[in-house]
């Protein structure tokens, strides 16, 4: 049996009181901006997201990942103990002050890392797992591809700048869902405000997280800075049951970069509500069925689907039904037969699975050797027509007898 494509547009009318997304977005003065609701997966702002840019101690974020999975592996304890080399203890910048008679624990230097941005602790780091920073680097770029970080790449555990070193705001984001959702143990150190390190930095104690006192509800990532990459922030917060991400980079100072962090957040929070767009069980479309008792089958939503939606908009949400057919029976209630892409102006299209909502039988002897049977005739016709056709040209290309 032949198959084909066939797509049916759904009327707003059928998504009654559910609101469409109008074409608007923050404008955002970073040089390079990505937010995302995770709880939704949906895309709230993108400016330049796939572009490698300068990520500065941003890029702090891909070692800790590194030292994550080092200890969900059982390499090391948070009580395992690092040397600190010469190099390390070399290192400018931010810092905690370690020094080559030093022995801090993992624990520690994931404190040092997140909350005093420690340079030094860095390289601690990636020496204590690769051996050399620069091998530690390669790694961090492998494992950044492996994780669909395709515009990455590190030429050292800091940020520290290098030419090498470049991150989009998206993979950036990317890498910020996995600290958050593959390592929920060990994101509590994120939301540390100090960490007065032997008392050895007073006045580097504090974590730069520019959110934390603003009430939004921000509990981590980390902050970035050099005068390559500008101001940049990878943060999370978290409302009711909603939490966004989002990156800025490229901001011309941290007054800059706390007040356009707030902005974006509150835009997140504020300007989109969830509701439920489509219920479990909903019928959305029906379409024709091949040799069965029924003529045609209706397709339901197998769960409630809810999605991001602005509170300031006034339309139908539009959607596309979508499947290969004739679909033939027997089906089964249940049957995953099609999708249903949910189109909303501005962000990204949510494509979702239509189950029957009914059984339908096969049809007994005589419909099916009926419905055979007509089929074949209307081929026959429509062969016989291809042949009238050509016949009719030949003797339309003829020339005429001449007496």
């Amino acid at each position: 049996m032949r198959r084909c494509h066939v797509t049916a547009r759904l009327l707003t009318t059928l998504l009654a009181g559910v609101i469409a997304l109008p074409a608007f977005a923050f404008e955002t003065s970073a040089r390079s901006a990505y937010v995302v609701d995770l709880t939704t997966n949906t895309v709230l702002l993108e400016k330049n997201a796939q572009v490698p840019l300068p990520p500065a101690s941003m890029s702090k974020l891909m070692t800790l990942n590194m030292l994550f999975e080092a200890l969900e592996d059982g390499r090391v304890s948070l009580d395992t103990q690092f040397n600190v080399s010469q190099r390390a203890m070399d290192m400018g910048g931010s810092t905690m002050f370690l020094t080559t008679q030093d022995r801090p624990t993992v624990e520690e230097l994931i404190k040092g890392i997140i909350v005093l941005s420690g340079n030094d602790a860095c390289v601690v780091v990636a020496e204590g797992l690769g051996g050399t920073e620069d091998a530690f680097a390669s790694m961090m770029t492998q494992r950044a591809r492996a994780l669909g970080m395709e515009n990455s790449t590190f030429g050292n555990a800091s940020g520290w700048p290098h030419p090498a070193q470049r991150m989009s705001t998206e993979d950036l984001a990317i890498l910020a869902e996995r600290l958050i959702e593959e390592f929920p143990q060990y994101y509590h150190y994120f939301g540390i405000e100090e960490f007065p390190y032997d008392g050895r930095a007073p006045d580097n104690r504090f974590n730069r997280n520019p959110l934390f006192d603003l009430g939004l509800g921000a509990d981590g990532l980390k902050t970035g800075h050099t005068q390559e990459a500008g101001y940049g922030l990878v943060g999370s917060a978290m409302q009711g049951n909603r939490r966004v991400v989002l990156v800025v980079s490229g901001l011309d100072s941290e007054a800059a970069r706390r007040s356009e962090s707030a902005a974006i957040i509150n835009f997140a929070f504020r300007q989109f509500v969830m509701r439920t767009a489509v219920e479990s069980g909903q019928v959305i479309a029906e379409i024709p069925v091949w040799l069965g008792e029924a003529q045609t089958v209706a397709l339901a939503a197998p769960q409630d689907v809810e999605l991001l939606i602005p509170v300031t908009a006034h339309e139908g949400i539009k959607g596309e039904v979508t499947w290969s057919g004739p679909v033939e029976a027997p089906i089964s209630k249940g049957d995953e037969i099609a999708t249903f892409t949910i189109v909303r102006e501005g962000m990204s299209d949510t494509v979702i699975p239509l189950v029957a909502a009914d059984d339908v039988a096969a049809a007994g002897f005589l419909p099916r050797f009926t419905t055979a049977a007509g089929q074949v005739f209307s081929m026959a016709r429509d062969l016989a027509g291809i042949g009238a056709g050509a016949e009719a040209e030949d003797a339309a290309t003829e020339e005429p007898a001449v007496n």
